[in-house]
């Protein structure tokens, strides 16, 4: 382990976790022991910024490995930790799900805790025993309300709400159950005895017994403490109040830990999650340090722009956290607001898009539509199936628990036996595939059985990474041949970290789904009232929960985007409003910022997007629509040019006896004197010059701005 030199400089070693970071991923790294709180916005590299931070204090001797517990919200985040962790030269940090955390602790000491016997076996689905529940206290639910009653109990028990408490519970938290509260917890409390009489337990029981464990079990608490000493807390704005007692109980008083999150990605609270935890924390902990990351090195400053202008409006208690993004990026394309007549036109648009960036270039997988619920998937599927784009619907099953990949992996397994060793690994897995009927380049129709070949696909290409990485040893290493052998175990390993590979396909994912994630490009699809906001979002706490939701679909973008929605359901239907949180963009330059609707024709419009020329922010006032610029960002005018125009402006309009302002506003001038267009088209791209003035004026003032003198022109003008 590398340690501290005398003079309290860190190590060579742990110098090198510094390198790369800027200012603020900095002061998280080296910000002393005790309560930190990091409000990290999209992209601003949060994970490089708390691993970096674990790895500087292992390598600096601060901590000892062992003694961290890094805590996430999905198995994927986790193993994502664990490889940078690795990558950095840090072993034995604790990654994990609270879920995971707390079975791995549970399974461990359940001989103390059950009397000699084993933890008892955790329920994968409650839907069933819930059907049960309900049967047994005469209600009839089929499964669609079992579904619904089991999301009931699951929010009521994170929430920590016991059956008695939840009429009371619901109703303030503006709960819409499928039946009566009362019938709800009638419900609740029988599938709590119908879970005892099997003992079984489910997920959220999980982490009450832990604490269970903890509070009733001294001497478990004092071992488990003494085993994790130094907590980091990722998503901290998604905790709920069971994980934030787990948390509590696991510290045990100290205040070793780490928090991570940003309220404006707050869009989980139908399932118990508050960042009131995050509001609260420098209050909960007098003197913790606070750091904000807002460099965003995900998106270029166009989509920031437009993601800041999203959150900009945002009221309440969250809004008081918002933080203003910074692009980091160089500038890339605007984003695009397209209007359609109806749901079918735009998903038929979406898709010829999607076709077009493909044959350009842009691989499938870099492309993702997003949606609000998940009934907005089929027609984008249908789109997409007719130009002949392959789909990929995210939150199906998992990559490694499709039936057609693990009967894979056993053919892969199997083939070691007989492939010769210096068959190339392509080769190989192809050929174990086909063993299995999968033919590399014969795509079956239908779309399950599409879906089914790209999965297997995947593991073809995932052969290919393989045989490159071998290739390319890590320092200090030599190359190693990539055998079939080799490659099986790394699929186990990341099957076991659930890494899940791209499969090569566009993306279709509701925005909930979509958190997490990223794309070259995103579509934003059905941005129409009602539907984003959802007609259910009736509190403006709700209302503000969806224009987060928004913001969040915003930010996975990392070069293009595009905002499009019908203006009515169907062909001929009710005419519907755009989304309310889109910016009030104005289609023609020079008027008052209005909302875009579809052409009374019927034929689409597109809306231009137009962000600032120095910092990317989305600019929605026509003043600054017309400048290209903030009002409050530095001016690039040239001085002299704006004095040659205002002279001669002054003189055309005393010749033709009209105001000044008629001949063009001063803030056109300014406009002009600022981006010196130097053909009419760059003109009529300035707010205020329309074609008139373009007849009228463009030549003279082009040569103006080329040096021309001022007698000349007026006098060509007024010829």
């Amino acid at each position: 382990m590398a340690h501290s030199s005398e003079q309290g400089r860190p190590s060579t070693t742990a110098s090198r976790v510094l390198a790369g970071l800027d200012d603020e991923q900095r002061a998280v790294v080296v910000a002393p022991a005790g309560p930190v709180c990091v409000l990290a916005g999209a992209g601003t590299g949060k994970t490089r910024a708390i691993t970096h931070r674990i790895a500087y204090r292992v390598l600096t001797g601060e901590v000892r490995p062992q003694h961290v517990l890094a805590v996430t919200f999905t198995a994927r985040a986790a193993a994502e930790m664990r490889t940078r962790l690795a990558q950095l030269g840090v072993q034995g940090v604790q990654a994990r799900t609270f879920h995971a955390a707390a079975l791995r602790q549970l399974r461990y000491f359940a001989p103390r805790l059950f009397s000699g016997r084993e933890l008892p076996e955790v329920v994968d689905s409650k839907a069933r025993l819930v059907g049960l529940a309900a049967a047994k206290v005469g209600l009839r639910a089929d499964r669609t309300v079992a579904r619904d009653l089991a999301s009931e109990i699951e929010w009521a028990k994170s929430s920590m709400v016991e059956p008695g408490e939840y009429p009371v519970a619901a109703a303030k938290a503006n709960r819409e159950p499928p039946v009566d509260p009362a019938r709800v917890a009638e419900v609740y409390a029988e599938y709590e005895r119908v879970k005892r009489s099997r003992g079984v337990i489910d997920f959220e029981d999980l982490l009450r017994t832990a604490i269970w464990a903890m509070e009733e079990h001294p001497d478990v608490g004092e071992q488990i403490r003494s085993q994790y000493r130094h907590f980091v807390v990722d998503e901290y704005q998604d905790v709920n109040p069971v994980q934030q007692r787990l948390l509590e109980t696991w510290l045990g008083g100290r205040d070793d830990v780490t928090v991570v999150g940003d309220a404006s990605q707050t869009i989980y609270s139908f399932t118990g999650a508050s960042s009131a935890y995050l509001v609260d924390f420098p209050r909960q902990h007098r003197g913790a340090t606070v750091v904000r990351l807002v460099r965003d090195y995900r998106s270029t400053p166009q989509v920031v722009g437009l993601a800041n202008a999203v959150i900009s409006q945002a009221r309440g208690e969250l809004a008081g956290l918002r933080l203003q993004l910074v692009g980091q990026r160089p500038a890339g394309p605007e984003p695009d607001l397209r209007v359609f007549p109806d749901e079918p036109a735009e998903a038929t648009a979406v898709a010829q898009r999607c076709a077009a960036m493909i044959a350009a270039g842009t691989p499938a997988s870099e492309i993702a539509v997003l949606f609000r619920t998940n009934a907005q998937s089929q027609s984008y599927e249908e789109a997409l199936a007719e130009v002949g784009v392959p789909v990929v619907v995210r939150g199906a099953e998992r990559f490694f628990e499709r039936g057609e990949v693990r009967q894979a992996m056993v053919a892969l397994r199997a083939a070691t036996r007989t492939t010769p060793p210096d068959m190339p690994l392509r080769q190989a897995v192809v050929g174990a595939l086909e063993a299995v009927g999968w033919r590399p380049d014969a795509p079956p129709p239908g779309g399950n059985a599409r879906e089914q070949w790209e999965a297997l696909a995947a593991l073809v290409n995932l052969a290919e990474e393989y045989v490159t990485a071998a290739a390319i040893p890590l320092p200090g290493a030599e190359a190693r041949p990539a055998t079939l052998e080799g490659f099986n175990e790394e699929l186990a390993r990341r099957a076991a970290l659930q890494q899940v590979p791209t499969v090569e396909g566009v993306t279709l994912a509701s925005l909930h789904a979509a958190k997490g994630l990223e794309w070259d490009a995103v579509f934003l699809v059905g941005l129409a009232e009602g539907t984003l906001p959802t007609t259910y979002a009736k509190t403006p706490e709700a209302v503000e929960e969806e224009r987060r939701l928004l913001y969040v679909g915003v930010t996975r973008a990392r070069e293009w985007l595009w905002l499009s929605y019908g203006g009515a359901r169907s062909p001929g239907g009710r005419h519907r409003r755009p989304c309310r949180f889109l910016p009030a963009l104005d289609p023609e330059a020079g008027r008052a910022p209005t909302r875009p609707r579809p052409k009374s024709d019927g034929t689409r419009r597109r809306v231009a997007v137009m962000s600032c020329r120095v910092c990317g922010t989305t600019l929605i006032s026509g003043a600054d629509r017309k400048l290209g610029r903030c009002s409050t960002c530095p001016s690039t005018m040239d001085e002299e040019l704006f004095e040659r125009l205002r002279e001669w402006r002054l003189r055309v309009a005393t010749e033709q006896k009209v105001p000044a302002y008629v001949v063009f506003t001063d803030a056109t001038l300014t406009a002009l004197a600022e981006r010196r267009p130097e053909r009419l088209e760059e003109m009529a791209a300035i707010g205020g010059i329309g074609p008139r003035k373009l007849g009228l004026y463009g030549e003279a003032v082009l040569a103006l701005i080329d040096g021309a003198d001022i007698d000349d022109l007026v006098q060509k003008n007024l010829g």
